[in-house]
């Protein structure tokens, strides 16, 4: 368990506003949910000094990441002009606005300590497995979201495990993320919604 140390309370804190706090406190909560996330994984960073930062990375990262964001995107794309869902964002460098930090919150807490701690735990191969398998398990009950996030977590922690660098990641999820929202139906992605509140549209 001192393997997971910083893995394990972050676990808890957002299972726990997922599943049982989200529907019972406003949603600035799940503001400070993050933020508490982010402190974390700040904090492990702190100590053992990777800030996934590491600058003769960048450009392998982003080389990988872009390959698989061309591929992200355009299997959205088709998905989506499959079944007549196409449709333009209003405000899409908006949405970049938000979901780059996003993005990047995200990737820093994956790949800093999730995939870090899974690899510390089992061994280099598997602790990615690991932390794709944990990354996509936190966002069920959505049938969209959780196989989704999955494979693209399996290529993320791939990458970053070989290519340090969380820029190119970051950029990768929020451009995958705005063509989900650009080219499928709220209706297909759940509204990109997790846990209870997942269950609620239902």
């Amino acid at each position: 368990m001192g393997r997971l140390r910083f893995t394990l309370p972050m676990l808890a804190l957002i299972v726990g506003y997922t599943w049982v706090l989200a529907p019972l406190t406003p949603r600035w909560a799940g503001q400070l949910v993050t933020a508490a996330v982010v402190g974390l994984s700040i904090w492990r960073a702190v100590l053992t000094g990777e800030w996934g930062l590491r600058r003769s990375a960048f450009w392998p990262a982003l080389r990988g990441a872009a390959a698989f964001t061309l591929l992200a995107v355009l299997a959205v794309y088709m998905a989506g002009s499959a079944l007549g869902s196409l449709h333009r964002r209003e405000q899409p460098w908006q949405d970049l606005a938000f979901l780059v930090p996003w993005g990047a919150g995200q990737q820093f807490a994956l790949q800093t300590v999730l995939l870090r701690e899974a690899q510390s735990a089992t061994s280099r191969g598997k602790g990615i497995a690991l932390a794709a398998a944990v990354f996509g398990a936190l966002h069920l009950p959505n049938p969209f979201l959780a196989p989704v996030t999955l494979v693209a977590a399996a290529a993320w922690c791939w990458i970053y495990d070989r290519h340090p660098n969380l820029v190119p990641l970051a950029l990768s999820h929020a451009l995958s993320t705005l063509a989900v929202l650009a080219c499928l139906d709220q209706r297909v992605t759940g509204h990109l919604r997790v846990g209870y509140s997942y269950l609620q549209l239902h």
